[in-house]
């Protein structure tokens, strides 16, 4: 059975690149990592986040909020790797 990125039949069960755990890992484009399916989904938003703060910034829109919910994704991706 095929199981692994671009049917590879090696399973992506290894080391979570942020939290360490042992789990089946998930790629995101354009990153050399790869995340379990929790910090890939936080890794994505904050790929996101910044994007849209960027956007914001050069359109001279307020950008507080973006960057508020940034130090919260932040804050919980430190932590769930520093609890490994």
């Amino acid at each position: 059975m095929l199981c692994g990125p671009k049917g590879s039949e090696e399973l992506s069960i290894s080391q979570c690149s942020v939290c360490g755990r042992r789990t089946e890992r998930f790629e995101l484009p354009g990153r050399p990592e790869k995340y379990c399916l929790e910090c890939s989904a936080d890794v994505a938003t904050s790929i996101l986040l910044t994007a849209e703060i960027d956007a914001a910034t050069l359109a001279g829109r307020e950008t507080e909020p973006l960057v508020a919910e940034f130090a919260q994704l932040s804050a919980r991706l430190l932590e769930r790797s520093q609890s490994t």
